[in-house]
Order: C-alpha cells, then sequence, then structure tokens
C-alpha cells in the first residue's frame, strides 16, 4: 500500500443502508435486533417489523463496544434518536454482553426467524455459514426451529478459516469465489486438511509446485464445500433452502455445494449476513406487541 501499511486481503466490505421511503415516524414500534458475531457484528433498525436500516461491521475485540458502534453505523444515515428504539434483542457469539439488549436470543432461533422474512415461508432448510461455526436448521413456515446440528467450534469450513485463506495467497477476500473458477483443466482434488495451520501449509506446497492459484482456490473451496455437504447430510435437506451468514456470498463454496446437493438457493435483495440481526428485530417487535415495550 502507498501508505507502508500491509494490505489486509481478509477484511471484507462493511456496509450500512437505510430505506429512503420508509418514516420510522409513522410506525408504533420502532426495534432493533443486534447480532455480534465472532468475526461480524450487525444492527438491523425495525420499523413495525419492516427493515428501516441496517449496519453491518468487522466484529471488534471487545463485544459490548461491537454492539454500540454497530447501531450507531446503522443510525448515522438517520435522523432517529437511540432512545426511541422500543425494545432490543440480542444474539451471536457476544449476545450476553450486548450492554443495551432488553432480552438474548439464540442465533439458531433468530437465523432461522431472519432467513423467513428474507426469502419466503417455502423455507424449510436454513444453512448458516458463520464465523466460528455451521449450522444446518430444519424450520416451519413460521421460520420456527424444529431441529439443528452443527459444526464443532473450529475455523474449518467458516469464515475465519475463509480469511486466513485469503490473506495467506494475498487474494482479496471477495474475490476469491469468483477466481475459484478461473483455472484451466479438470475440477482439482479438495486440499486434504481444512486446519487453518495444516491448510496453510498444504496450499503453500502446491504453489511451490507451480499450481496457479485460482486452482490452490479450487481446492479449498472444494474443501470446504465438502465439509459443510458433510454436515448438511446428516440432518438431510427439505426445501427449500436458505442460506444466510457471510460465507453465503462466496460462490466459489456455494456453487459447488448446491450443485453437491442438487437444489438451487433461493435469492433475496437483502444481505444474507444480517439475517441473524433481522430475527432478532423480528423477536423484538412480536414482544413489544405482546406489552413488553420499553418504558418511556
Amino acid at each position: 500500500m502507498a501508505d507502508g501499511r500491509k494490505k489486509e486481503f481478509w477484511r471484507w466490505p462493511e456496509s450500512s443502508w437505510k430505506d429512503p421511503n420508509l418514516n420510522w415516524q409513522d410506525a408504533k414500534y420502532v426495534t432493533v435486533g443486534i447480532d455480534v458475531g465472532s468475526v461480524s457484528s450487525q444492527a438491523v433498525i425495525m420499523a413495525d417489523g419492516q427493515i428501516y436500516a441496517y449496519g453491518n461491521l468487522r466484529t471488534g475485540w471487545n463485544s459490548p463496544d461491537s454492539a454500540s458502534n454497530t447501531l450507531q453505523f446503522a443510525l448515522q444515515a438517520t435522523d432517529l434518536k437511540e432512545e426511541r428504539l422500543d425494545y432490543c434483542v440480542g444474539t451471536g457469539y457476544g449476545r450476553v454482553n450486548i450492554p443495551f439488549a432488553d432480552r438474548c436470543l439464540t442465533e439458531i432461533a433468530c437465523h432461522a426467524r431472519g432467513a423467513n422474512f428474507i426469502y419466503g415461508p417455502q423455507v424449510r432448510t436454513v444453512l448458516d455459514v458463520g464465523g466460528q461455526d455451521i449450522k444446518v436448521l430444519r424450520c416451519d413456515e413460521k421460520g420456527r426451529v424444529s431441529n439443528f446440528i452443527m459444526n464443532d467450534k473450529c475455523a474449518a469450513g467458516t469464515g475465519r478459516g475463509m480469511e486466513v485463506f485469503a490473506d495467506l495467497l494475498g487474494i482479496p477476500i471477495d474475490e476469491i469465489g469468483d477466481r475459484s473458477f478461473q483455472y484451466e483443466g479438470q475440477e482439482p482434488e479438495a486440499v486434504s486438511n481444512l486446519c487453518v495451520v495444516y491448510a496453510k501449509s498444504e496450499a503453500t506446497g502446491l504453489l511451490r509446485k507451480g499450481w496457479p492459484l485460482e486452482r490452490v482456490l479450487a481446492a479449498y473451496c472444494r474443501a470446504m464445500t465438502d465439509r459443510i455437504y458433510s454436515l448438511v447430510q446428516r440432518l438431510g435437506v427439505e426445501r427449500e433452502i436458505a442460506v444466510t451468514g457471510g460465507m453465503a456470498k462466496n460462490r466459489g463454496v456455494m456453487d459447488r455445494l448446491m450443485a453437491r446437493i442438487g437444489l438451487e438457493r433461493l435469492q433475496s435483495r437483502w444481505d444474507p449476513q444480517i439475517a441473524g440481526a433481522i430475527g432478532a428485530g423480528l423477536f423484538a417487535y412480536a414482544l413489544c406487541k405482546k406489552g413488553k415495550a420499553r418504558k418511556k
């Protein structure tokens, strides 16, 4: 970089958004869902159950600060004040450390509810590939979870593993998916080990053998696909399937996975990374309608 700092290839684009056509002052209840994950944090502000604004930031070392910073990031393009919020539900890895949350709920419940909102009531299987773990959820037409399975607490096959790999190869993380298809010849075999430490060593060895970067990326994305697919098989898939979490944006993994499953995943205009916060915001709205709104 021109200023001498090392480029952070792992850093994905942060974002915020506000609906220009929605007036929060017309809403009876303004709620917020905060999802503090191990890698990213999201805040979704809802006006009577509709998305008014959201923010998506990198999680810092401090969960309370990450929650506050993400909420302020979502609020900054609006004239809404934090004091106007009627209820806040926290979820995610750091949910118990959100100081202004009125209630905390698991990311399992919130991602299922958020996927139902994003993709519609036809969703029956939700695959949540986050920064720290992978979950496969079974839900009904209202986004209520009936069964789930998750991997162990390991970076293999998760967003954090992909970040480490992006830095190792010097490729921006948001380019990995597309570039993993830009190689000549047959699809390479998957790398043999997804452990972050061993995968780095294996990838370095393949590069020394003369493999182009794109072929190494394909081998790594295929390995991540295999890891996720093995978990999906354990629970099984019921139509339709939706994907949430940051890995949903990586077509190098998702296109290969859906080809293995034999289904097309549902598409939406909403960022799949905010699904957990959407679900939390909807739960907050439901609680307000039950008389749990903050006393003003």
